[in-house]
C-alpha cells in the first residue's frame, strides 16, 4: 500500500512542476502523508528531479 502512496506522490509532483507555488502545497501535503522512510526515498527523487529545474528549488527547504 505504502508504495502505492510514494508513486502516487511523485506523479502529482511531476504533473505539478510547472507551478512552483502549487508544486510546495503538494509537496507539505506529501510530507504530512508519507511514512518516515518514505520521506528519505522522496528526498532523494527531489534532489535529483529538480536537478535541472532551478525554479523547484526552494520547495527543497520544505523538506530539511
Amino acid at each position: 500500500m505504502s508504495k502505492i502512496m510514494f508513486d502516487y506522490t511523485k506523479s502529482v509532483l511531476e504533473r505539478v512542476s510547472f507551478d512552483p507555488s502549487l508544486f510546495c502545497k503538494e509537496l507539505e501535503k506529501a510530507i504530512r502523508t508519507l511514512l518516515p522512510y518514505e520521506l528519505e526515498q522522496l528526498k532523494e527523487w527531489l534532489f535529483d528531479f529538480t536537478y535541472e529545474k532551478p525554479e523547484l528549488k526552494q520547495c527543497l527547504l520544505i523538506v530539511k
